[in-house]
């Protein structure tokens, strides 16, 4: 079956986030540095404010668990721009080649709310995208089935009648990829520009 349109995770994929841009500065002992970001402001922290709770709820809820580290916490939303180092140039050659051949594009990410106008202001090639899907905006995040459901109905707005086997998903984290799968779409686990291209390739899509 044709792909019909292809979605793309924003961070990781298009986007040079990590907060390591800014802790590299704020903590220069690796040790420390990488126990506070996998341990404090971790991945699991930093979901809740992409599923839609507030930065300064969230904020505050670690800073009281974990007082010893206050200061580093309030600085991770404050410095939170400076994590984000621009755009992946092998990640934004697969997006510029699926336009320039006239495929539809989504963005379906992982995003605070709070967060994202700093995005849309800041890279104008967003606009790009025929919809994006901001968990952060719609109070869930991936992996969550029904977040993948809300998306595809806001592609269907645009291609009537299109099928979850028509759309092509790409993510860099393999269980929101895995959880496209399940929902019917063709995941892909974007570890490689290259390897994604090939992946888009095998579906039929001029790259």
């Amino acid at each position: 079956m044709a792909i019909k349109a292809v979605v793309f995770d924003l961070g990781g994929v298009l986007f040079d986030w990590d907060a390591e841009y800014v802790y590299r500065e704020l903590i220069p002992d690796e040790t420390e540095r990488k126990h506070f970001l996998g341990h404090v402001c971790n991945g699991a922290w930093r979901l809740r404010q992409d599923a839609g709770q507030s930065l300064q709820d969230g904020t505050e809820e670690l800073a009281a668990s974990h007082p010893q580290y206050e200061l580093l916490i309030r600085l991770f939303y404050q410095r939170w721009p400076d994590m984000l180092k621009g755009t992946l140039a092998d990640g934004m050659a697969i997006f510029d080649g699926l336009r320039a051949a006239g495929i539809p594009v989504y963005a379906l990410t992982n995003w605070a709310a709070e967060t994202w106008p700093y995005a849309l202001t800041h890279y104008p090639f967003l606009q790009g995208f025929r919809r994006i899907v901001v968990s952060g905006q719609e109070g869930m995040a991936k992996p969550a089935l029904p977040l993948y459901q809300l998306t595809h109905e806001r592609i269907a707005m645009d291609l009537r009648d299109i099928t979850p086997q028509e759309i092509a998903f790409i993510d860099d984290t393999r269980i929101n990829a895995e959880a496209a799968t399940r929902f019917g779409w063709q995941g892909i686990h974007h570890t490689a520009a290259a390897q994604t291209a090939q992946h888009l390739r095998t579906l039929g899509l001029p790259l």
